[in-house]
């Protein structure tokens, strides 16, 4: 079982200190959250909970994680760094594949792309990109991602964009491409996936949620030709020894503990984490 620890932190030398500890206690990945821009309130749904309300407040402070990554990496030689997850129709993918294929090259090929198609329509307002069509930009912009990195000259031609006649670098290390990962809810997301993807990120609101969850996207996955499974990670929590044997016997590979990380002194949650944990699997 791998672990990703998501990094909450506010200031640079908190990151830091928080991505040195996780690697030397032995965490495989710290993860970022992604947005823009939030309104003041909230209209939009956010469909990983029961009363449609995110789990963050407005003014949350949120800062980019491709440029918080590439700092991190210069400071650490091991651990991984993955987007949970990165809203990508919110933006021109070639500057997304700029960034990415920089920050791969800086990490040398420790980077993981989470993607989502985002669920807040007032965020896609205020960028000027289309709501409706998010989806399908989403698909084409991964598969045009993938030529941009892996192709000497990309050529890509789809409904809603097109690229030739030009060179585009650096390439990622890792090809064609950083393991793709998306993060959603439901059928949508669960096809995007198994068509596209490495692996899946699941947000559990308690082990019978993540068994249900599961078991839908490996009947969804047996739809389509893949060389292998889905890699799935799971944000859940609380974790103890027990539940990571029970994610362990679903086929989880990546367990987010989830607000048991979020403290104050949040290298002590680690510590903590670690000792309780960590500590006992290994």
């Amino acid at each position: 079982m791998k672990f990703g620890a998501m990094l909450f932190q506010r200031r640079g030398e908190d990151l830091a200190a928080n991505t040195k500890l996780a690697e030397e206690l032995g965490f495989e990945s710290v993860w970022m959250g992604e947005h823009i821009a939030f309104p003041y309130e909230f209209k939009s749904r956010y469909p990983g909970t029961a009363d449609g309300k995110p789990p963050v407040r407005p003014d949350i402070h949120l800062p980019d994680p491709l440029i918080v990554f590439a700092y991190l990496a210069s400071i650490t030689t091991r651990i991984r760094f993955g987007t949970g997850v990165y809203v990508l129709p919110l933006r021109n993918p070639f500057a997304v594949a700029k960034a990415v294929a920089t920050l791969d090259q800086l990490s040398n090929g420790r980077f993981i792309f989470g993607i989502g198609v985002g669920w807040l329509k007032e965020e896609f307002e205020y960028v000027g990109m289309n709501w409706e069509d998010r989806a399908l930009r989403s698909n084409e912009y991964m598969k045009l991602l993938t030529a941009l990195w892996s192709q000497e000259r990309p050529t890509f031609k789809g409904k809603t964009i097109a690229a030739e006649g030009f060179y585009f670098n650096p390439k990622t290390v890792q090809q064609p491409h950083p393991p793709f990962v998306i993060g959603g809810h439901g059928e949508a997301s669960y096809k995007r996936a198994a068509r596209l993807a490495d692996g899946f990120y699941i947000t559990a609101q308690d082990m019978d949620d993540a068994r249900q969850q599961i078991k839908r996207l490996r009947e969804v996955e047996r739809g389509y030709d893949r060389a292998k499974p889905l890699e799935i990670t799971i944000g859940a929590g609380p974790i103890t020894v027990d539940t990571v044997k029970q994610f362990e016997d679903l086929g989880v590979e990546r367990i987010m503990p989830g607000r048991e990380l979020v403290s104050r002194d949040s290298l002590g949650a680690l510590r903590n984490f670690h000792d309780r944990v960590l500590s006992k699997l290994r």
